[in-house]
């Protein structure tokens, strides 16, 4: 090769490689978010609604021209709802350099084994939905927006079935699961501060199809006035077992939020169930009615609490971006995160120091098909 020759050959090299770190410097490529989302197995639901409004959220701000005109892109993993299979999948996403933070898991147990992972690839995860109590503080990368049982069991043992209700015996049915174990011993230890009696209660295992034994030994209980599930996505199962076996006991709920497939799958069972929620979709909101008629148009079911969550996870993301300016990073979007002012979909939040927010709830019930909202938030100040 000729001098000529070479010398073209070295300034094509070095032009190549400044127009690399010009693009690098310039931070024009996109910026990609893991999630994690039981897409198959009993949570589906829920996973497909993460999905889905997560995608809207995106789709949203990459419309408007990205963050710092850097475009958004979800890479979406299927978690199963397994603690094991989320673990290996939040592992991959903290050794992939290119993610940038992790949005999810669904279960409070995938989250908090994710915990030492997240902390140890210094990454955020900022679950939608775990809202047990231990869950933010295992580690400063790890933020919840759901607010924690500590404040919502409680409110249902006092508010929803001790006054609105006006129960004082409960069996409760829970998943044993760290979220339904957390759920039940907050319930209980504010039933004990109240007076409402818990004479029975009984769990099971995720996956569990056939209650008709815990069923029989509930009923079997005398002077039970009410029954409450504490779970997710075995509701609808329960519900229609309970009804099956022709007892028409008054059913709650703690954990399914106004779960679209409660209706689709319990249909006539499910009318009368009262629940608590954080947010019910306000008809009188054309912003809020207009997300959720988009988020049905692409979903195919009607949202809850859950995806709503997942699309403000999206945002807060964003705005952490956004504080970055040009130099965003896994750190400077934990910093910026527990730090942030937002308003989202599903009202203010601000983090606690321990990475996740205080709520307050109101009490939905099932009439004539639908969800409606029985007692408004201020139900719980009166």
């Amino acid at each position: 090769m000729n001098f000529k020759r070479l010398l073209q050959v070295m300034l094509c090299g070095i032009l190549v490689t400044f127009i690399g770190c010009a693009k690098s410097q310039s931070g024009n490529e996109t910026i990609k978010l893991g999630v994690l989302a039981p897409l198959t197995g009993t949570n589906a639901e829920y996973g497909r609604g993460f999905q889905v409004a997560m995608q809207m959220a995106v789709e949203r701000i990459n419309a408007g021209g990205g963050v710092n005109g850097r475009m958004l892109e979800l890479v979406v993993r299927d978690s199963k709802g397994d603690p094991r299979e989320s673990s290996d999948l939040a592992r991959q996403f903290g050794d992939d350099e290119s993610i940038y933070a992790i949005l999810g898991d669904f279960t409070s147990g995938a989250s908090m084994a994710n915990a030492p992972i997240v902390d140890a690839a210094g990454i955020v995860q900022i679950s939608p939905t775990a809202s047990h109590p231990d869950y933010t503080s295992m580690s400063p990368y790890t933020f919840g927006i759901m607010g924690r049982q500590d404040s919502e069991a409680p409110f249902f043992a006092q508010h929803l079935i001790y006054r609105h209700m006006g129960v004082r015996n409960v069996g409760v049915m829970y998943i044993n699961s760290d979220w339904g174990q957390s759920a039940f011993g907050h319930f209980q230890t504010a039933a004990n501060s109240i007076g409402l009696n818990i004479p029975v209660a009984v769990n099971y295992v995720q996956d569990e199809r056939d209650f008709s034994s815990l069923i029989t030994r509930l009923r079997a209980t005398p002077n039970l006035e009410a029954i409450v599930l504490m779970d997710q996505g075995a509701v609808p199962q329960i519900i229609n077992q309970i009804r099956g076996a022709g007892w028409n006991i008054p059913l709650t709920t703690l954990g399914p939020g106004t779960s679209q497939q409660i209706l689709d799958l319990s249909g006539a069972n499910a009318e009368g169930l009262l629940l608590s929620t954080p947010f019910f979709f306000d008809e009188d909101n054309p912003e809020l009615m207009g997300w959720k008629n988009e988020f049905v148009s692409r979903a195919g079911f009607q949202p809850t609490v859950h995806p709503a969550c997942a699309y403000d996870t999206v945002l807060l993301i964003a705005e952490a971006i956004r504080a970055s300016g040009n130099n965003v990073s896994r750190s400077s979007i934990r910093e910026n995160l527990q730090n942030i002012d937002f308003v989202g979909l599903t009202g203010p939040i601000r983090f606690n120091p321990s990475g996740d927010i205080t709520r307050q709830y109101l009490i939905s019930g099932v009439e004539d098909g639908r969800f409606v909202v029985k007692a408004g938030f201020e139900f719980a100040n009166e």
